[in-house]
């Protein structure tokens, strides 16, 4: 199966880049959680047809 999406007369590759700011951009994403999160999105992918790129993040956001 390719990544590509292909159409009639287009083939196209859909992607999206999502951030996601802590509520009122408080610090809480330390270590621990930044490690949760990336193996949370490891195994979202396992199970459905998601690929991360790149998973990111600061102390008040994460960026997919």
């Amino acid at each position: 199966m390719s990544d590509n999406i292909h159409k009639s007369h287009n083939i196209s590759r859909l992607m999206y880049h999502f951030v996601f700011p802590a509520k009122y951009r408080r610090v809480v994403i330390d270590e621990e959680v930044d490690r949760i999160i990336k193996e949370t999105c490891i195994e979202i992918s396992k199970r459905y047809p998601i690929y991360f790129l790149e998973i990111g993040s600061d102390k008040d956001h994460v960026h997919f």
